[in-house]
């Protein structure tokens, strides 16, 4: 509780004991030989103790051309009250609007704490070490190179790379997870981790500005910038409402005397019950607090939401696609089948040599791969005249790669690569790269990803063999596809650059609805488009991906979903909600976070609705009075905001 809502929660206390105690003395009949003026003072003094604050902001509103709200119902209702001798009902109905103005201010600092949790990740200082020693600074004044000293509890100020020391760190507050995450030499950290142990040297690699934290920071304080569309129709129906239901009360009060004759005090009693009713708050509160809520839920379970348009979104979302690799699949390419084409005169092991020299250069993970796999199982310890080689293996046993023998080496994006190896051409890809230059090859039916190599043979090309990758399917994948066909994801679709055989394996073993093998980055954004033509209008469609390589086609889904690979900068920037510890399975529990929300939102907005038109015609009809009133302002606040805040809570 803040020092203002502390400083108010005890003037309502007082004011309720002097409430009571006027109360008390009134049905006594204490009160009884009291002319009306002292009667009048004895309820304004804790009326003004308790409403002063509502009677200044009204004043300073209307000053400033703001005259329609809350504030301003209050003040004209209560001062109404007043003037026809409904003294106890004024201070009641501004005693019991405090209370919930109370409530409310407690409850939203509640749904925001699961989001300002979050904000505990902002790191107070980075300890920066000069010339041996130890600087205490502002994280914002730290350059990129700077060393940072990070010891045993303390917060990693700014992403940076681990260049000495090893330790676990506490990754709960952007992931969700409580277990730790070991940080070694070379290892790449980020921001708004905690150390666990020991003590890391780090080296910093983006200005503050850039980091992780700072980047979701700003993220989740900008969120409530996107509204929903129930968001946007509450806030333009407050805008039209409140005005009207006060022109309405005017009438209410001045026409029915005026036509049907009679006094004005019953109309003018009316219509200050009218004013009451009409106050917004339950709706102008509970709609936005719901989504709020909803947003804090799933923060909570590490999943980074911009904003409530798209928890929205997700709501409604019946298909959802996902790229493969990283995503349904860990990315952890490795060798599982060397396959020399008959004729060739290759080995294993020779194959294996030729294909790693050829991806020596290449930075994808399939090339990667085949480096890695030569290196472990090594190369021939004798080349062809019969010379040593790789005689100058590490430690670990492992042979080395020579560069040296590669003379050109070009990408072809989606294809392969193009290589000149001991002074011959040499073609490195996939089936489509064999047929564009004219390679003579068996095409493999085995699942996995398929490197075919083709050699420069006289003035044609030779073909050598294949080398099979398979990828990891994720732990938990086939288990979020299930969750997802259970909350009500009609249809799963799986986009990849992969073979055919390889991904309808994948999909088969993870019960994918639908596949598209083979495409280029430019062939998925087309596929995208072809699905959301054919799913029905009302519908969404979400796309999962890893933010690196999909960000086309995370903006042009109706909800993006990035892999944040704890916070990945492509990821954060493309998607309208990130995973931050690429966890598949939480996209289940959005989509559930998200319903829930909605439907709270909605019998928020049906019940308050409700309840207001039905006092709204009693009160019209002289059949309520204040007290009737005051429950459906306050009363109905309160419970919608109670209701709103069951979005926060675990089903």
């Amino acid at each position: 509780m803040t020092k203002k809502q502390k400083k108010t929660r005890n003037r309502i206390i007082i004011v309720l004991i002097l409430f009571t105690a006027l109360l008390i003395l009134n049905w006594t009949g204490v009160l009884d030989g009291i002319p009306w003026w002292g009667k009048a003072l004895a309820c304004l003094v804790p009326y003004l103790i308790i409403g002063y604050d509502i009677i200044l902001k009204a004043a300073k509103n209307i000053r400033n051309g703001q005259v329609f709200d809350e504030n301003f119902l209050m003040m004209v209702a209560t001062f109404g009250a007043f003037g026809i001798g409904e003294y106890f009902e004024a201070l009641a109905v501004m005693l019991f609007y405090q209370i919930g103005e109370l409530f409310q201010g407690v409850a939203v600092g509640k749904s925001r704490q699961s989001i300002t949790e979050m904000m505990s990740i902002v790191p107070e200082y980075a300890n920066v070490e000069k010339d041996g020693e130890i600087e205490e600074t502002d994280p914002e004044d730290v350059e990129i190179g700077d060393i940072l000293v990070v010891r045993a509890g303390e917060k990693i100020p700014l992403d940076g790379v681990v260049i000495e020391g090893n330790s676990f760190l506490d990754t709960a507050a952007l992931t969700g997870e409580s277990v730790p995450r070991r940080a070694s030499v070379g290892d790449t950290v980020i921001s708004g981790c905690v150390n666990g142990e020991g003590v890391l040297r780090i080296r910093a690699e983006k200005r503050y500005e850039d980091s992780t934290v700072s980047r979701i920071l700003e993220l989740v304080e900008n969120a409530s910038n996107k509204k929903a569309r129930l968001e946007n129709f509450i806030t333009r129906f407050a805008r039209w409402y409140t005005p009207i239901v006060t022109i309405g009360a005017a009438l209410l009060a001045l026409v029915p005397p005026l036509v049907l004759g009679g006094g004005f005090a019953n109309w003018i009693h009316r219509a200050c019950i009218f004013l009451i009713v009409s106050c917004p708050c339950a709706l102008v509160i509970s709609v936005p607090l719901g989504f709020f809520g909803g947003i804090g839920a799933a923060s909570k379970i590490g999943v980074l939401v911009k904003g409530s348009n798209y928890l929205e979104a997700i709501a409604e979302m019946t298909s959802i696609v996902f790229d493969k690799t990283g995503t349904l699949t860990k990315g952890e390419f490795r060798v599982t089948g060397i396959k020399p084409a008959d004729g060739a005169g290759l080995t294993e092991e020779e194959l294996l040599e030729k294909a790693a020299l050829g991806e020596s250069l290449s930075t994808h993970p399939i090339a990667q791969s085949i480096r890695e796999a030569y290196e472990e199982r090594g190369a021939l310890t004798e080349d062809s005249t019969g010379q040593a080689k790789n005689a100058e293996a590490d430690a670990a046993g492992k042979k080395a790669i020579d560069p040296s023998r590669l003379s050109e080496s070009a990408e072809e994006p989606g294809h392969g690569m193009k290589v000149t190896l001991d002074g011959k051409r040499m073609i490195l890809g996939n089936a489509a790269m064999m047929r564009a230059h004219g390679v003579p090859f068996e095409e493999e039916k085995e699942a996995g990803t398929i490197v075919y190599l083709a050699e420069e043979y006289g003035p044609s090309m030779r073909y050598l063999g294949a080398i099979v990758i398979s990828d990891v399917i994720k732990e938990g994948a086939k288990e979020a596809i299930r969750d997802m066909k259970a909350v009500g994801v009609k249809k799963t679709v799986m986009l990849t650059g992969d073979r055919k055989e390889a991904a309808e394996a994948v999909a088969k073993e993870l019960g994918i609805d639908e596949v598209h093998a083979e495409l280029l980055p430019a062939d998925k954004v087309d596929r995208l488009e072809k699905l959301l033509t054919e799913k029905p209008e009302k519908e969404k469609l979400g796309f999962a991906g890893d933010g690196i390589n999909d960000a086309p086609v995370l903006m042009r889904a109706d909800v993006g979903i990035a892999m944040g690979s704890l916070g990945s900068d492509a990821a954060i920037e493309a998607a309208d909600i990130v995973l931050m510890d690429d966890d598949v399975r939480k996209i289940a529990s959005v989509v559930k976070i998200a319903r829930k929300t909605l439907r709270i939102v909605k019998q928020n907005i049906a019940f308050a609705i409700g309840v207001k038109v039905l006092v709204l015609l009693l009160g019209a009809l002289g059949l309520a009075n204040m007290w009737e009133a005051v429950f459906a302002d306050v009363g109905v606040s309160v419970i919608a905001i109670l209701n709103s805040m069951r979005t926060l809570r675990k089903d």
